[in-house]
């Protein structure tokens, strides 16, 4: 059985990520309360709140989806089932309300978001 996980990162973490070919297992993850989809919303929602503080005042967010069979693990980037990511730097100084929804992306995409 596995469980989906949302990883909050930064553009940074997701080359470090992708050239490591894992997401390691101190890497912060949000698992939703339950398979609704506005469970899921949430998550996802969560952790792209998670990725503003980690970003700062000015970037993208990102937040990586997994399904993986241990939620506090270290887990292979071939586990990645999509990435959510601000298709511009968006101001964070400001707080986050009003922010723009992610853009979702195939993970066949990932090597053209770290360049």
């Amino acid at each position: 059985m596995s469980v989906r996980v949302y990883v909050p990162a930064t553009v940074g973490l997701l080359a470090d990520y992708h050239d490591a070919g894992r997401v390691p297992p101190q890497a912060e993850r949000l698992v939703a309360a339950d398979e609704s989809e506005e469970a899921e919303y949430d998550a996802l929602s969560a952790a792209a709140d998670a990725s503003a503080l980690l970003v700062g005042d000015r970037g993208r967010r990102v937040v990586l989806v997994a399904e993986v069979a241990d939620e506090d693990a270290a887990f292979a980037m071939t586990e990645v089932v999509a990435v959510h990511v601000d298709t511009e730097p968006v101001d964070l100084a400001g707080g986050f309300d009003d922010l723009p929804d992610l853009g979702w992306f195939a993970t066949q995409e990932i090597a053209d978001l770290v360049v």
